[in-house]
């Protein structure tokens, strides 16, 4: 394989009934940086039906190029119609590097794409950086995430990653930002087309996600299930979103969906409270990157108080309860 023929930063931007995610802006963010230290370009993959309006968006957030593959197909994610897409843009164009949103959608799709172009794939990525031979370092963490291991795809194109969602920053929104739009052309196999998506059912239960949350109370196993009704009721005080640690996800008290932490969500919210915490690696490799954090623990050993911007030592269901009234005030 001739590695130099295979250039510039790709990026699969994942979107959802029309509407791109925040993962992929943050995505491009991070490639314009990879790219600017390489001297390459930022490549947006766009997949979907009647989304090639979405282009300028991409290009606003960093994207040179943005490749649109248009067709009904593509309208909602299905594997195999997103693999042969993306495997036709890998196979024509030669991206040095692509990245991939570690959602749902991107943990079904990286692995089947590696697996087509024959390279390798890191997952669960929250560091990616650009080595002096020009190759990419791809951290992950390790062993349970007591330690980071740094990944390096010297011999096989593209080097590919999947990231997960609120680890990079958004480069700053330039809407003066000029690009190249290239429709693609796609000759599906659809004799492989085996899945057919029948309905789609929304789980209404009108709540942000907390990776797009601006305020998050999180709660800990010094919260227990009897203080989750005071944290909730502060969370609507301040109108913020109520996350857990995995104590509280293990025990039943709280929804998979809204653990933050090593095996939940990443999260980088303008105030985080860690309330009845420890503050073990696993839950601050998902949110120490928060602009504000406040932490609340009776013990004044713990781990959270070494990160956090205040702390605050004492019984967190006596604590909560009296702050929630002040800020009523």
């Amino acid at each position: 394989m001739e590695l130099n023929q295979y250039k510039d930063i790709f990026v699969f931007a994942e979107q959802r009934e029309g509407g791109i995610q925040s993962v992929t802006l943050e995505l491009l963010g991070k490639a314009r940086t990879l790219a600017d230290t390489l001297g390459e370009k930022v490549v947006a993959v766009l997949a979907g039906h009647q989304i090639s309006s979405k282009s300028q968006e991409l290009i606003s957030a960093g994207a040179d190029k943005v490749i649109v593959a248009d067709y009904p197909e593509l309208k909602d994610y299905i594997t195999e119609p997103y693999a042969q897409t993306l495997t036709h843009v890998i196979n024509n164009f030669k991206p040095s590097v692509l990245l991939i949103g570690a959602t749902t959608i991107g943990r079904d799709l990286g692995p089947r794409l590696s697996a087509r172009v024959k390279t390798g794939l890191t997952a669960d990525c929250t560091k990616l950086e650009i080595a002096e031979a020009g190759h990419l370092l791809m951290t992950r963490p390790a062993f349970g995430g007591n330690l980071m291991a740094t990944i390096v795809c010297k011999e096989h194109r593209p080097q590919m990653a999947t990231v997960r969602p609120g680890v990079m920053k958004k480069f700053d929104t330039d809407t003066t930002r000029t690009g190249e739009v290239i429709m693609l052309k796609v000759d599906f196999d659809k004799s492989k087309f085996k899945v057919r998506l029948i309905e789609t059912i929304k789980e209404g239960k009108g709540k942000i996600d907390i990776t797009e949350a601006r305020i998050l109370i999180s709660g800990g196993r010094g919260v227990g299930m009897e203080g989750m009704p005071k944290l909730k009721e502060l969370a609507t005080t301040l109108k913020a979103e109520v996350s857990a640690s995995r104590a509280l996800v293990d025990a039943g008290v709280v929804t998979h969906e809204r653990q933050v932490g090593q095996t939940g969500k990443t999260v980088r919210p303008d105030l985080y409270f860690a309330c009845g915490i420890s503050g073990a690696i696993q839950h601050l490799a998902g949110m120490e990157e928060s602009d504000y954090i406040v932490a609340i623990n009776k013990d004044k050993s713990a781990p959270i108080f070494q990160i956090s911007d205040l702390g605050i030592v004492g019984d967190v269901n006596k604590i909560i309860p009296l702050l929630n009234e002040r800020l009523k005030k």
